[in-house]
């Protein structure tokens, strides 16, 4: 049987699809974004430039927290309770890479079953790839394409909670840090860092036997929060209980960032936020292009496996296998 070649998108193709809301080409849009060839590169931009008008009408939700908190449990429940209320939403699930196969599990369609089906919603699972920060090179451009697709949410989970932690927080709204109680001293493993981003806290799993540890640590969330200074944004975060089996506090989490929302839209600070992180992203895309372009461009592949041997051989350090590199690049743009 001779095999059937599937068509690849125009341009055109791409760009009625996202307006016309069609959740395939979308995804196939994102999976373009994501793509490291030269040609896809190209047209990704095109189409990133042609729906920039059509973007901007969502709410950016960022959720992060430790493993074993129960983010993706909290989303499918948050999720249907959006889609239950009128909402269109993504969810962009961000899975570590794999540092030895640089592959990814990309399991959480399985772990949101019922938010899978909901025709309501979208779920795209993404890898990290060597970004940190829980978050991936081209996490910006998807929410662009999941907003200009008609999503009024998108919630972008990522992939733990630490000091790199951070990169999310340059592209929401609205910052969620999900915490659990009974395990522990709740406050302990938490950075200060994440605490002071955190637009609103939930303790999650406050059900059953564990309703009162979360209530305790409720209180104790509430307390630190106090010692924090009050934030740009004139909004003072918030602590909410939450059971995913249960359905407690999930309107209550909505509710928050609504009136989040509109604080922030009130102040101008909404919209300044936004300016921002466009400015930031320039930047961060800006640095991670021109440091692709020297490398590949004046340190050849055969050049860099050659330190990287020498090193291995104790001949040369790390630190002077690199100077080596940027003696390399001065001497190329002093004959420019």
């Amino acid at each position: 049987m001779e095999k059937i070649l599937r068509k690849r998108p125009t341009f055109a193709d791409y760009l009625e699809g996202i307006k016309r809301h069609d959740k395939i080409i979308t995804a196939q849009a994102i999976t373009l974004v994501e793509s490291q060839l030269p040609a896809d590169i190209d047209l990704a931009e095109k189409i990133i430039e042609a729906i920039l008008p059509l973007t901007g009408n969502s709410i950016r939700i960022g959720i992060t927290g430790p493993p074993g908190v129960g983010k993706s449990t909290f989303i499918e429940s948050f999720g249907e309770f959006l889609t239950h209320a009128g909402k269109k939403i993504a969810v962009l699930a961000i899975d570590p890479s794999s540092t030895l196969t640089k592959g990814s599990i990309l399991g959480d369609k399985t772990r949101m079953e019922n938010l899978s089906r909901n025709a309501n919603a979208f779920i795209r699972p993404s890898a990290t790839g060597n970004t940190l920060g829980g978050v991936t090179n081209a996490t910006k451009e998807t929410i662009l394409l999941c907003e200009a697709a008609g999503f009024d949410v998108i919630l972008i989970e990522t992939v733990g909670v630490g000091q790199s932690e951070v990169a999310v927080r340059d592209m929401v709204d609205f910052f969620l840090l999900l915490v659990m109680a009974g395990a522990g001293d709740e406050l302990q493993g938490i950075k200060k860092g994440i605490m002071e981003m955190a637009d609103g806290i939930v303790v999650t799993k406050a059900d059953g036997d564990n309703v009162k540890r979360a209530q305790h640590a409720k209180l104790d969330l509430q307390n630190a929060l106090h010692l924090f200074n009050t934030p740009p944004s004139q909004w003072l975060p918030r602590v909410v209980t939450s059971s995913a089996i249960t359905n407690l506090g999930i309107e209550d989490i909505w509710k928050m960032i609504e009136q989040y929302a509109d604080v922030t839209k009130q102040n101008d600070f909404f919209s300044i936020n936004r300016q921002q992180q466009d400015i930031s992203w320039f930047h961060s895309s800006m640095q991670r292009m021109i440091k692709k372009e020297i490398v590949d461009g004046i340190a050849s592949a055969e050049k860099i496996k050659e330190l990287e041997e020498k090193i291995m051989a104790k001949e040369i350090s790390a630190s002077a296998a690199c100077n080596l590199i940027v003696k390399m690049i001065k001497q190329r743009f002093a004959k420019i």
